[in-house]
C-alpha cells in the first residue's frame, strides 16, 4: 500500500476536467455536423437554381411543341378542304383574288397581326 494515493480533492478536479473535455468534444462534434450539413447545403443552391433553369426551358420547349403541332394539324384540315371541298375552294379563290359574282354584297374585316 505504498502506492500513489490519491485525495478526493484530486479526484474532484480530475473529474471536472474529464467533464470539461467530454463537453468540447460534444461542441466539437455539433459544430462539424454543422458545419458539414451547411456545406451539403450551400452546393445543393446551384445545382437547384439549375435544375429550375432547365425546368422552365423544357416548359418553354413543350410548349412551343404545342403551338407547332396545333399549327401543323390546321394547315392539315385546311389542306383536306382545298383538295375534297370546291366551295371552301371557291371562297378561298374569291378571297384571294378579290372576285364576287354580280349583285353580291362582300364585307371585308380587316384583321390586326
Amino acid at each position: 500500500m505504498s502506492g500513489k494515493r490519491m485525495d478526493v480533492a484530486g479526484l474532484v478536479r480530475l473529474e471536472s476536467r474529464i467533464r470539461v473535455i467530454q463537453g468540447v468534444r460534444s461542441m466539437v462534434f455539433i459544430m462539424f455536423c454543422a458545419s458539414a450539413g451547411f456545406l451539403v447545403v450551400a452546393t445543393a443552391f446551384p445545382q437547384k437554381r439549375e435544375m429550375e433553369r432547365l425546368e422552365a426551358k423544357l416548359e418553354a420547349t413543350r410548349e412551343n411543341e404545342r403551338r407547332v403541332v396545333t399549327e401543323q394539324e390546321h394547315r392539315h384540315i385546311e389542306l383536306r378542304a382545298l383538295r375534297e371541298d370546291p366551295a371552301y375552294l371557291e371562297i378561298q379563290a374569291r378571297d384571294r383574288l378579290d372576285y364576287c359574282q354580280d349583285g353580291e354584297r362582300v364585307l371585308r374585316f380587316r384583321r390586326d397581326r
